[in-house]
């Protein structure tokens, strides 16, 4: 066994996974699994670099992580920063904090290796499970881009395009520095209309339509099944491999376009730091679940975290 520390830092939050992997056996036993919101992506769609308060708190995040790293003493640490750091002018910045903190450089990974990560991370414990059929379609919405990847044990084809949360709800959502509340049928339409063109582009590379099984993971994904479940908290035990019908998510994205900051905020499963970007989150799942003619999605805990991991491992 090998003791590895991987930290994720994608646009709206920063993640670390402390475990031990067995190569030959395929086993990760998790010792420490931790999610922080820093919403590094804060204003880098409009202004195209990273918001001085956006690095501060990545930063504090990087320093409590740092503390983990070590009170678990793992032999090796990942650094993994995806689309926001991708598109900032000022990304050096952001490196030299890294480094000065954690002694590792952030490596800004493309968004094809982004994709095989977390194919790597989400199919690899379901090989044996006769009930889901390949290939896999396994689609990663993050805060400022989505990945799609399809595959078998291995990845046929994959695809990184500019949709995600945060995203689409600062591009079509906020007025005047102010999320809507709730938004307007216009403002629906043309964020419905951003994504159908990133399905657009995905699909000339991704045969979307050919997998058998969804795989959906991170925030938004994991959101909306711990609200389909009624969970009077987020619960990662119940959500990891819980399925979600077209239906249910279909209702679950209405209801959060229709609803308020208060009564999203009031929902005992939502994350404070997601309250203003679920809707935005759902409409792309639901957008995807249109598109592919899935009937459910299989939803999964174990996504690019695991992934980097295991490349570590």
């Amino acid at each position: 066994m090998t003791r590895v520390a991987a930290v994720d830092c994608g646009t709206n939050s920063i993640r670390l996974l402390v475990a031990d992997c067995d190569p030959e056996t395929g086993e990760l036993a998790e010792l420490d699994r931790r999610m922080t919101i820093v919403r590094l992506g804060q204003g880098v769609d409009r202004t195209g670099r990273l918001a001085p308060e956006a690095l501060e708190r990545t930063f504090a995040a990087c320093r409590e992580y740092a503390a983990v790293i070590k009170e678990h003493g793992a032999e090796r640490l990942r650094f993994v920063a995806t689309s926001a750091s991708r598109d900032a002018e000022n990304r050096d910045e952001f490196v030299r904090g890294v480094l000065d903190i954690l002694g590792v450089e952030p490596e800004v990974i493309s968004g094809d290796q982004e994709a095989e990560f977390s194919f790597t991370g989400a199919t690899k414990e379901l090989g044996g499970r006769a009930d889901l059929v390949k290939p896999y379609l396994v689609v990663d919405i993050g805060g400022g881009s989505t990945e799609f990847v399809v595959g078998d044990e291995h990845v046929r084809a994959a695809r990184s395009v500019d949709v995600g949360c945060v995203r689409m709800t600062e591009r079509h959502l906020v007025v005047d520095g102010t999320v809507t509340d709730p938004p307007t049928a216009e403002q629906i339409a043309a964020m419905r209309a951003d994504i159908e063109a990133a399905l657009d582009l995905a699909e000339e590379t991704v045969p979307l339509r050919e997998a058998h099984t969804l795989v959906g993971l991170a925030g938004s994904v994991t959101t909306v099944s711990a609200i389909a479940q009624d969970l009077p908290a987020y619960d990662s035990a119940a959500i990891h491999h819980s399925r979600v019908s077209h239906d249910r998510v279909r209702e679950i994205t209405e209801g959060l376009l229709r609803s308020t900051h208060a009564e999203r905020a009031a929902v005992g499963s939502l994350h404070p730091g997601r309250v203003d970007v679920i809707a935005a989150g759902a409409l792309v799942l639901l957008s995807i679940m249109e598109r592919t003619g899935a009937r459910e999605v299989v939803v999964s805990e174990h996504d690019i975290l695991d992934g980097i991991a295991w490349s570590v491992a």
